[in-house]
C-alpha cells in the first residue's frame, strides 16, 4: 500500500522527531536520566544565575511542569538552589550532577552525530536552519 502520508512534511518531521526522541530517551535511561533532566543539566552547566523561571522559558517547559522536573533532579543530588538576591534562587549542579551532565553530554554528543550520519552528507548543512526555521517561525 502507497503511504501518501509520507509525502506530507509536517507527517514526516513528526514521524522522525518521534523516532528520534524515542532512541534519545532510550539512551539517556541507561543513566537514569529523561530528556527534560538531562536538557536541564546541560542548560545550567557553568552557571550560577540561572532561575527556574529562565530554564522554563529557554527549554519551553511550562512552571507546572518545572516544579516536579527540578524536585526529581534535587531529590536525586544533582541540583542545589541557592539565592541570587532577596527573591530569585539560581539553580546550580552539584559535584553528582556535574559528573551526570558530562555523561549526559558524551551520550547526546553521539546520538546527534549518529542522527547527522543518517542524513545525506549533501543535506546536513542545510538541516539545522531548515529545523530552525520551524520552530522559530512567527
Amino acid at each position: 500500500m502507497n503511504d501518501v502520508l509520507r509525502l506530507r512534511p509536517g507527517y514526516a518531521l513528526r514521524r522522525a522527531a518521534n523516532a528520534m526522541m524515542s532512541e534519545l530517551a532510550r539512551r539517556l535511561g541507561t543513566i537514569d536520566l529523561r530528556i527534560a533532566e538531562a536538557s536541564v543539566l546541560l542548560l545550567i552547566d557553568r552557571r550560577e544565575d540561572v532561575t527556574a523561571s529562565e530554564i522554563g522559558r529557554i527549554l519551553d517547559i511550562q512552571r507546572a511542569n518545572m516544579v516536579p522536573l527540578l524536585g526529581r533532579l534535587e531529590a536525586a543530588g544533582l541540583i542545589e538552589r541557592r539565592p541570587i538576591d532577596g527573591k530569585s534562587q539560581a539553580v546550580l549542579l552539584t559535584e553528582s550532577g556535574r559528573r551526570r551532565r558530562a555523561q549526559a553530554d558524551a551520550i547526546t554528543t553521539q546520538f546527534e552525530d549518529d542522527l547527522m550520519a543518517r542524513i545525506d552528507p549533501a543535506h546536513r548543512d542545510h538541516l539545522i536552519p531548515a529545523l530552525g526555521a520551524l520552530w522559530r517561525a512567527d
